[in-house]
């Protein structure tokens, strides 16, 4: 089966999941834990937990990046990869009356902002507050409204003075997360905050579980790799790839629904969430492994969408391809619905279809398999 369409949707056969209800319960706990963007640990902690039963070793590098491994002593690797870190806010001012101004840490949206809770996490531990805003009757004075701007968010922890903030243990620094929380909405969609990239790193763990559960006996050493600070530069991923220095490397990321209002499909193209996974076309993306993974999800049946990434894909795989002296890689995205705010929305047909294509494609790759065009 090759791309479906809307018009398709009617003949596909019936879906049967691939996650189970422990899995769902797994995503919700480690959506629901902080993991903000250098301050990683406690994911990663949960993560670890949850592959350890099906990889032969596991360690974390010196920022956090966590990795299990099947098959360490192969000597042909291949890296299933996705990043662990949420973007978030860091304290970057405290007035003298106990208000807090803010910096980014990774893309945080500061029109979103406003009326949100939000942690504050300190030495001392969480400390609420609310990112506070001026009610609508002081706004409407005749005068042009002024727009959330990093010049005029700010946050609230009910303090009154900068001194009580200091004892409650903020200081300038300290990261701060959303508080939203996972949902399912509809029987079909999973709903929160950091589905952007927390997802790729539940369905690399799921691809692990299948492989143990299943048997299976790979020819190469897999190495699956949760990494930290792409929100800020795709840094994990590059320190990683030096680490490993893998052969081949398949990363998952989330991609943009575009059918949502306000997105124009002529220059994001046209992706939608239950379609299937997004195949990417890029320089980073190595043609040979590309059209491996698409022949994998036409033999399986997987549907899936393509994307053309133009100069960079904007992830991980960027990092893998452009290190070692260049190692073949590939992305498979995940449709994602209102990226970088609390209510990411991804379709659960889509992390099945995922799961099973990544899944597939390890088992059709060769040890010592040679992407190159020209030997």
């Amino acid at each position: 089966m090759a791309e479906q369409t809307p018009e398709d949707k009617k003949d596909k056969k019936p879906h049967v999941p691939v996650v189970t209800e422990a899995s769902v319960a797994f995503f919700e706990r480690y959506i629901n834990n902080p993991s903000p963007t250098g301050f990683e640990y406690m994911g990663q902690q949960l993560w670890i937990d949850q592959i350890k039963p099906y990889v032969d070793e596991y360690y974390v590098d010196n920022y956090g990046t966590a990795v299990g491994v099947i098959n360490p002593q192969a000597e042909y690797k291949v890296v299933i990869e996705a990043h662990a870190d949420e973007i978030s806010w860091f304290v970057n001012y405290i007035t003298n009356d106990g208000l807090i101004y803010v910096i980014r840490n990774g893309g945080s949206d500061h029109q979103i902002a406003p009326s949100k809770r939000v942690n504050i996490h300190t030495d001392k531990g969480i400390v609420k507050a609310v990112f506070g805003w001026p009610a609508i009757h002081t706004r409407l004075g005749g005068e042009k409204e002024e727009a959330p701007s990093l010049k005029n968010i700010f946050l609230d922890c009910g303090a009154i003075t900068k001194a009580e903030v200091e004892a409650m243990g903020i200081h300038v620094g300290c990261v701060i997360t959303y508080e939203d929380e996972f949902m399912i909405l509809n029987d079909r969609y999973y709903v929160g905050r950091a589905l952007d990239n927390r997802a790729g790193g539940f369905m690399i763990a799921e691809v692990a579980r299948l492989l143990k559960e299943n048997n299976k006996t790979l020819p190469f050493g897999l190495y699956i790799v949760n990494a930290v600070q792409e929100e800020i530069g795709l840094r994990g991923a590059e320190m990683i790839a030096h680490r490993i220095k893998p052969n081949v490397a398949i990363v998952t990321d989330v991609t943009h629904d575009t059918g949502t209002p306000m997105i124009n499909k002529i220059t994001q193209g046209d992706l939608a969430c239950g379609r299937g996974p997004v195949v990417s076309y890029a320089p980073a993306v190595q043609n040979n492994l590309n059209k491996l993974l698409i022949q994998t999800a036409e033999k399986a049946g997987i549907p899936f969408q393509r994307q053309a990434s133009s100069r960079s894909t904007g992830t991980d795989t960027d990092a893998f391809a452009y290190s070692n002296g260049g190692v073949p890689s590939a992305l498979i995205s995940l449709p994602l619905r209102y990226m970088h705010t609390t209510v990411e929305m991804i379709h659960k047909e889509d992390v099945d279809n995922v799961i099973s294509l990544i899944y597939e494609s390890l088992l059709a790759i060769e040890a010592g398999q040679d992407f190159r065009y020209i030997k």
